[in-house]
C-alpha cells in the first residue's frame, strides 16, 4: 500500500499532507454563526409569545364583551320612564366588577381565587330567584371571572352616555351603552402596539382593549 500510494503522488507532481484535526479559527467561525442562528431563533421565540398571549387575551375579551351585551339585554325591562329598555343601574357601576370589595381580588390569580368558588358576598343567582340588584351583583361576578380566565389583569368596565339625567335610570331608554375589556401590555422588541386612544385615555397608558357599543 505504501508503494503504491507514493507512485501516485509521483504522477501527480505534488505531495500529499494528511491533515489532522481542525484549526482553531474554523472552531471560531463555526462558534459565530452558530450563535447568530441561535439569538435569532430565541428573538423569533420571544416576539412571538408576546404576540400569542395578546392574541389570547384579545378572543377571550370579545367573548366577553358579547356575553356582557347578552346579560344586559337579558336584565333589561320596559321603562317605567320614557320609551324603551332599561336594565338596572347597578349594572352601570364600577363598583359591581372587577371584585370590588371582594379580598380575593388583590391576589396575582384572581380567577382561583374568587371564581372557582363562588364568594359568600355574591347572591346564588343560579336556580333560584335573585332581586334585579342581586342579578346584577352576580352578573358582574360572572363576567368578571370569564374575563380573567386566561390574563388575571383584564379588567370590565361598563359605562353609560346617558341620554336623561333628569329621570333616576343611570342608562336611560335610547342610551347608547359602552362595554370595554382592558388589559395592559408592552412593546417589546420587534413587536409593536397600535394603541386605542379609547382605551389609553391618560399620557402614559399602555393598553389593549376590545370594545362594543350597544343600545338596549
Amino acid at each position: 500500500m505504501r508503494v503504491k500510494k507514493v507512485a501516485i503522488n509521483q504522477v501527480k507532481g505534488s505531495t500529499i499532507r494528511l491533515q489532522r484535526g481542525v484549526g482553531l479559527i474554523e472552531i471560531l467561525i463555526t462558534l459565530f454563526i452558530l450563535a447568530v442562528g441561535l439569538l435569532g431563533v430565541a428573538a423569533l421565540q420571544f416576539t412571538g409569545s408576546f404576540a400569542n398571549k395578546d392574541a389570547i387575551s384579545r378572543t377571550q375579551a370579545e367573548m366577553v364583551a358579547a356575553q356582557v351585551a347578552e346579560r344586559l339585554r337579558a336584565a333589561a325591562r320596559p321603562a317605567t320612564v320614557g320609551d324603551g329598555m332599561v336594565a338596572n343601574n347597578d349594572y352601570f357601576s364600577d363598583t359591581t366588577y372587577n371584585f370590588s370589595g371582594l379580598s380575593c381580588a388583590s391576589t396575582s390569580q384572581p380567577y382561583y381565587g374568587c371564581c372557582l368558588t363562588r364568594p359568600a358576598d355574591i347572591p346564588n343567582c343560579e336556580g333560584q330567584s335573585c332581586t334585579e340588584t342581586q342579578m346584577a351583583k352576580y352578573d358582574g361576578w360572572a363576567l368578571s371571572c370569564s374575563a380573567v380566565q386566561t390574563n388575571p389583569q383584564t379588567t370590565v368596565s361598563v359605562s353609560c352616555a346617558d341620554n336623561n339625567n333628569a329621570d333616576t335610570y343611570s342608562c336611560s331608554p335610547g342610551s347608547r351603552v359602552e362595554v370595554l375589556l382592558m388589559w395592559p401590555v408592552s412593546s417589546s422588541g420587534n413587536h409593536q402596539y397600535q394603541l386605542n386612544s379609547r382605551c389609553n385615555k391618560a399620557d402614559g397608558d399602555s393598553n389593549a382593549c376590545v370594545f362594543k357599543d350597544i343600545t338596549l
